[in-house]
């Protein structure tokens, strides 16, 4: 396994590897990562991720100095997963002096996470256009927690015509239900418990989708009285929405996405589900 840190050094090894599949990652690796990875290698044999945590789509107030890291970690479990090469730049290398572009999505990027986090968006389209650029894949894959961010790569891949297949895959939970994220690092052992209410408030509305419940009114509503009922919560959003552009729907007339930001503690913790009538 290589490790490489500059753009000119991945892109000379990357030469040596027919049809890749890309991984892009903010490292601190979990359980999801890995599922992604192993996906990876399984259907495109070499595999390249990256680690960097990408300060451009961070808010002012938000944890980009804390964001949890642990590169020797990560690069022990991408040793034994059989990644090929693991592109590790600093921020000078991805933003160096004078950098001055910013990428836009349009619609799909405004609801949601892109209310609450003014810019993020920007600055996830922007590394992963340059991250798609440097390794040009022929897939790259994501998870399903971050549903939204699926989305606005998805149309930022489609609208700039780039030749990679976007890969979806699906949310990594530990045996209480809770997706797994690098932020629950932050979680005491009660705030883990308490988190646990955010993918039972969820199966909630898929129940009542599959026993005929069509209005997403009322499953928001079943949604957020659950949330409620738990201590240390503190409820940012909860959508019922088209998968594709994220329009927040009225009644489920097809495949929809139920989704949610909640915070538990001082933690901010994102997850989805889909519901699909019977």
């Amino acid at each position: 396994m290589q490790v490489l840190p500059t753009i000119a050094e991945i892109r000379e090894a990357r030469k040596s590897l027919d049809q890749p599949g890309f991984v892009p990652t903010m490292g601190f690796l979990h359980d999801g990562h890995l599922s992604l990875i192993r996906r990876a290698i399984e259907e495109c044999g070499d595999v390249v991720v990256s680690i960097f945590v990408n300060p451009t789509q961070f808010g002012p107030a938000e944890d980009f100095s804390r964001y949890p890291r642990d590169m020797e970690r990560d690069l022990a479990f991408l040793r034994e997963a059989g990644v090929a090469l693991v592109f590790t730049p600093n921020p000078d290398e991805m933003y160096p002096p004078g950098f001055a572009t910013a990428i836009d999505v349009g619609p799909v990027a405004q609801p949601l996470e892109g209310a609450v986090r003014p810019g993020h968006f920007s600055g996830v389209a922007t590394v992963v256009c340059k991250l798609l650029n440097i390794v040009q894949p022929a897939r790259a894959y994501f998870g399903q927690k971050d549903i939204q961010q699926c989305a606005v790569i998805r149309r930022l891949v489609a609208d700039l015509n780039m030749p990679v297949e976007i890969v979806v895959g699906g949310t990594v939970r530990n045996t209480e239900g809770l997706a797994l994220s690098s932020r629950n690092a932050y979680l005491s052992e009660t705030e883990q418990a308490q988190a646990t209410v955010l993918h039972r408030a969820l199966q909630a509305a898929r129940t009542q989708v599959e026993l005929g419940e069509r209005n997403a009114h009322v499953l928001k509503a079943v949604i957020g009285d659950m949330l409620t009922g738990e201590p240390g919560l503190s409820v940012d959003y909860i959508s019922v929405a088209d998968p594709d552009d994220l329009r927040e729907l009225e009644w489920i007339r097809d495949r929809a996405v139920a989704s949610l930001a909640v915070r538990v503690g001082k933690t901010r913790l994102l997850d989805n589900v889909f519901l699909t009538p019977g």
